[in-house]
């Protein structure tokens, strides 16, 4: 396969821009090092489908995060272009950007979530007690405030509604935070998240060298793991996700709380699916190996002399 052109994309308008250039960076040295691939890495802004099909690739790897690059604008693109690439298609990819639309469907599923409201300028906090209040398209906890009152949350809300036209005003659950990867159909095994900082934010997830992580279920209750990966699982069929996804949690003793689902996790170092791939016996170099593999093998399956 060494004849296989891969294209890495990273960059972006968005405001994970930074971590998607460290991710992409190490995803393209990665397949690098295999020998397998000629690798081609791009770090673009906000680009049109000329300037796509100006870039040569057998497969292409769209390493961005937040609501241009992994929230269906450019998965549109990807989709006109023609050219296998790995990840969820547009629909998926719109559907997990927007907070609201994910929880509407884990309700539908029955999958545990916390209580929450899609706000506008206008509206009135709901939620009594400590709430989140976050963008209802970005990822990385950027934006994200923690308030203790309904006063601080109206406050948090409108701000954000201002810049960016709704937010996400969600139950503040108390309890120790979990992820599930996903490749492929394939659960990875559960991480635990234990920052040293109160809140697992921004800095905690990219800046900060002292962010714990735990493979679990080594002393987590077994049902809570059982109903994070279920609902993971569930979750990634009926959105339609494919190849790769992260979905988040709050574990209360037996009950796993769904908080979102991510189409496009991080790769940096000290980003969740690696660990999790790690912990299953997969390397770096393997997991972007077997990006490749999944986006070539599904453009195979649906090319029109295979049916």
């Amino acid at each position: 396969m060494s004849d296989c052109v891969v294209l890495v994309l990273m960059g972006g308008p968005d405001a994970e821009r930074t971590v998607s250039i460290n991710s992409g960076t190490r995803v393209a040295e990665a397949l690098r090092s295999t020998g397998r691939f000629e690798v081609r890495a791009e770090t673009i802004d906000r680009i049109n489908g000329a300037t796509l099909a100006s870039m040569a690739a057998d497969v292409i790897l769209p390493i961005l995060h937040g609501s241009w690059g992994e929230g269906g604008p450019l998965q549109e693109l990807l989709e006109a272009d023609g050219r296998p690439y790995m990840g969820s298609g547009p629909t998926a990819a719109r559907l997990a950007m927007d907070k609201s639309a994910t929880k509407r469907i884990a309700e539908q599923l029955c999958v545990s979530t916390p209580r929450w409201q899609e706000f506008r300028l206008g509206d009135r906090v709901e939620i009594d007690g400590s709430v989140v209040v976050k963008p209802l398209n970005d990822g990385s906890s950027v934006g994200m405030s923690f308030c203790a009152n309904q006063l601080e949350a109206q406050s948090a809300a409108e701000a954000l509604a201002r810049t960016r036209g709704r937010a996400l005003v969600e139950q503040c659950i108390k309890g120790r935070e979990i992820t599930v990867g996903m490749l492929g159909d394939r659960p990875l095994p559960l991480i635990e998240i234990i920052p040293a900082v109160q809140y697992y934010d921004y800095e905690a997830k990219y800046l900060r060298n002292d962010t714990q992580y735990r493979i679990q279920p080594a002393d987590l209750s077994e049902a809570a793991a059982r109903e994070a990966t279920a609902a993971t699982v569930q979750l990634m069929q009926a959105m339609g996700c494919k190849d790769v996804a992260r979905a988040d949690f709050i574990v209360e003793g037996d009950r796993a709380w769904f908080l979102e689902i991510n189409t496009m996790p991080g790769m940096t170092d000290h980003s969740l699916v690696p660990k999790a791939a790690a912990a299953a016996g997969i390397s770096f170099p393997e997991l972007c190996t077997r990006l490749v593999e999944m986006a070539l093998l599904r453009a195979k399956k649906l090319s029109p002399t295979n049916g």
